[in-house]
Order: C-alpha cells, then structure tokens, then sequence
C-alpha cells in the first residue's frame, strides 16, 4: 500500500477518531484532562458521523449540480460526444465471483451510465487506474461489468489514473486527438463538483450527470428525526469527510 494511502487512513476519519480514543487511554492516569479531552474529541466524532441528519446536511453543501431531468437522456447526444464513468475501487477476491468487481458506488455509476447510453445512444468511456498497484485496472472492471450485467460495450478504456484530476488528464489525453470535447460525466453527486472542476481544467466541456445523491434523503424519515446512530451514516460521512477535504486539496495545489 502507497505511503500516501497509510497517512490519508491515519489522518482522516475514522482513523484520526480511533487515534483519540487510543491517547485517551494513554493518557488517563498521566494527564487526565487532555485525556478527556481526547475522549470528548474521539466519541463525539463518532456519534456526529453516525447520524443521518449530519449526513444530510454535509452532502447538502457537497451536492451542487442537479440531477439530469429524465427526459433529458434522449437528447444527450445534442450536447456530448462520450459518456464517462469515474472509477470507484474494487472488491477484492470475492468467492461468489472468482474475481475482483467494482464496489456498490462503482455498479451505481454504471447502471446510471448504461440507462444514459441506451437512451442517447452515446458511446461510454471508464476512467480508473490500478488499486494498489493490482491488475486488473478499474476501468477494465468496470468496461466488463457494464458489458456482462448491462449489455453496453465500452468504447474506451483510460487505465492509468489514480486521481480524480489524473482521471480527467489523461481522459482528455485520449479523446481530444478524435476531436471530441463534450462529455457526459457519471460519478456521485457529492463528487461531482470536484469531477466537473477537474474535466473542464482539462478543457473538455462537461455535462454533469450526478447520481446516488445523499441529501435528499429526508432525516425526518429516519427514527428520532436523524438523530438515532446508524453504521451506515458513519460510511457515508467517511465519504462526504474525504471529499470535502479533496476539494480543498484541489483548491490549493491545482489552482
């Protein structure tokens, strides 16, 4: 595993969490207060990413561009050349399989692209590099996947980047010698303004097409309004963290 992979787990929820939780211990008998303090910081992290209406209200500030209008898929061919689905990672060595697959978010990408293709006519190309260095790359993944559970034959595959920014470099190192500049782009919704920055940095026009938007989900819904603890709050918060923290990354190092 990259280096850079090991700081990021440490250093982002819910590692830095545990990280607190771990010097609370520590610290108990030496340095009570910092102890304590550590503890406040570690479970009330913990608690906060477990709540759905935190959740809700994180991937309402991520979750800029609106979703395409259904009626909207027929005509995609007027404003794109390509349809382009972003990566996002591989189950390792399930048995069921026999093989590494794209993860849950990954087939969502998909499904929404494969609706997109059928309706527009539209070719698709997958982005996506090696995961740790492992072969096959995800957009190979993702190009069987679509082709084998779908019944959509991708046109490109870009299997060389890491990044989100790496995603829309080298995508654009491949289409625009064919003379094509306009895309449709497929990620989720939360990643998606980073994406549309990143493509558009690479000059390629983008038509933003989000997907599993997180929210409109209506913490009212939920028990307690929201504010019951849930596992799968604490996932999505992890992603909505991780992405918040990319887009500033991208804001310093890419401007």
């Amino acid at each position: 595993m990259p280096f850079r992979y090991f700081v990021k787990q440490l250093l982002m929820p819910p590692g830095l969490l545990l990280l607190l939780l771990v010097l609370a211990w520590w610290f108990r008998r030496s340095r009570p207060r910092l102890a304590t303090f550590c503890f406040v910081l570690g479970a009330g992290g913990f608690w906060l990413m477990s709540l759905p209406v935190v959740v809700q209200w994180g991937a309402t500030a991520l979750e800029r561009e609106p979703a395409l209008a259904r009626g909207e898929w027929a005509s995609l061919a007027e404003r794109a050349d390509v349809i382009v689905v972003l990566g996002a990672g591989r189950e390792r060595g399930d048995p069921a399989w026999g093989s590494d697959q794209p993860t849950g978010v990954a087939l969502e990408r998909e499904r929404y692209a494969a609706r997109l293709a059928k309706a527009s006519g539209l070719p698709v190309l997958t982005s996506g590099g090696l995961h740790y260095g492992t072969p096959p790359t995800e957009a190979k993944l993702m190009a069987d996947s679509l082709q084998e559970d779908f019944g959509v034959t991708v046109r490109w595959q870009e299997g060389r980047s890491r990044t989100t920014w790496e995603n829309a470099q080298f995508t654009a190192e491949l289409l625009q010698p064919l003379g094509l500049k306009r895309v449709v782009l497929v990620t989720q919704a939360w990643h998606m303004p980073r994406s549309v920055w990143s493509f558009e940095a690479a000059g390629l026009s983008v038509v933003p097409a989000p997907v599993g938007f997180l929210g409109t989900a209506t913490a009212n819904a939920e028990p307690l309004g929201g504010w019951l603890p849930t596992f799968k709050s604490i996932w999505r918060s992890g992603q909505l963290l991780n992405e918040a923290v990319g887009q500033a990354g991208y804001t310093l190092f890419y401007r």
